[in-house]
């Protein structure tokens, strides 16, 4: 028996917070909370889990999952999962670590050899979108993802439909797959519209045309298109999945690894989305620890589809790259618009834990920015 000895947490630039467990025989374990605007909240919650995890069997990662999940009386939630996601990753890395093993192979095995991928662009206007589409076409990948919409009233005239049109039809003239988020700030009225108008350019996947709390609209909307609809980085447990596979009303499944429970989890929504047929494309805009776990997941699904990856321009800051804290960023190399599965230890990737401690000495506090409209009323992000 390995016995965890201690448990830190690290919140580093841009909006990032990771986990790092060590066990009484030095073995290390490293995972990713990150619950974007709220990493002090999440970091409290892992200040209360480490009381329960001291002295714990590191090897028993379930009895980890389930004590921590159930014995807190209050249970899910993003704070609470996100926490609860970043243990799950950073012990699943240390048992990798100590078979000397990727998690993909403690998982039953790879059923691929590569995984496709796709990063986010920005830009407010179509010409905008375009030359970032272009960027990422340079930088490897055959998918991008990109707002649909910068923000839409309620009820909006034509005009705002068309902008989305023309934003689209530009990056689709690039050649790369497009899926067009949504973010849940369309409402019914107009996400009808903006679907059956983007519908005749092929988007790759509509995300978020609703918000999740509202299951039956959204319901409603897949039943009139034939565009692939996902959903659910705000959703946090195969509980909050549920209801969505049973009315069949989203295509694709995207949990994040790093809010829905970590690498157990995550694996338990993706075996159940396969039985509903839906797809599984992990959401994750997030730090290397989120992605290689959302990559150890991958090698392992026949129903995982693309995998979305932050890399490069997606923070537009010098130091927030998602390569920034390892020593061996090549093993997520881009190249014809997929990475290779990853076949090192554990999660598969090195932290540079001296620059993650010095980073942390300034601890973030990463706020998402108040959106409003022309009449001052507040938007959703």
């Amino acid at each position: 028996m390995s016995k965890i000895v201690s448990m830190e947490h690290f919140l580093v630039p841009p909006r990032w917070l990771f986990v790092r467990i060590e066990t009484d025989d030095g073995a290390v374990g490293w995972g990713e909370a990150s619950l974007e605007g709220h990493g002090e909240a999440v970091a409290g919650a892992l200040d209360a889990a480490r009381d329960r995890l001291i002295g714990h069997d590191a090897d028993r990662i379930e009895d980890a999952w389930q004590m921590i999940y159930r014995l807190g009386f209050y249970r899910g939630g993003p704070v609470l999962m996100s926490a609860l996601s970043g243990i799950d990753q950073a012990l699943w890395d240390r048992r990798g670590r100590v078979l000397n093993a990727p998690v993909s192979d403690l998982l039953g095995g790879r059923v691929r050899d590569r995984i496709r991928v796709y990063a986010w662009i920005g830009g407010d206007r179509p010409g905008d979108v375009a030359e970032a589409a272009a960027m990422r076409r340079e930088q490897g990948f055959d998918a991008v993802k990109m707002n649909g919409t910068e923000e839409m009233a309620w009820l909006a005239g034509p005009s705002a439909v068309n902008d989305a049109v023309e934003r689209l039809a530009q990056v689709r003239e690039t050649g790369l797959d497009v899926g067009v988020d949504l973010h849940g700030r369309v409402h019914r009225p107009m996400a009808r519209q903006v679907v059956r108008a983007l519908e005749p350019l092929g988007p790759l996947f509509i995300e978020e045309v609703l918000l999740s709390e509202n299951p039956e609209a959204i319901a409603q909307v897949v039943a009139q298109t034939a565009v692939p609809l996902a959903l659910g980085e705000r959703l946090f447990s195969r509980w909050d999945f549920k209801p969505f596979f049973q009315s069949a009303a989203i295509d694709i499944a995207q949990p994040d690894l790093s809010h829905a429970g970590g690498i157990s989890e995550g694996r338990r929504i993706a075996a159940m989305a396969e039985t509903y047929d839906v797809a599984l494309a992990p959401h994750c805009p997030l730090g290397p620890l989120a992605l290689a776990s959302c990559l150890q997941l991958a090698a392992t699904c026949p129903n995982f589809v693309i995998q979305e990856m932050s890399l490069g321009i997606h923070y537009n800051q010098a130091d927030a790259d998602l390569l920034t804290y390892l020593q061996n960023p090549e093993v997520l190399d881009v190249s014809d618009g997929s990475v290779a599965v990853l076949e090192g230890a554990g999660l598969g990737v090195e932290i540079d834990e001296e620059r993650v401690r010095h980073a942390a000495r300034q601890p973030h506090r990463w706020r998402n920015p108040v959106w409003r409209g022309p009449d001052g009323s507040l938007r959703e992000w």
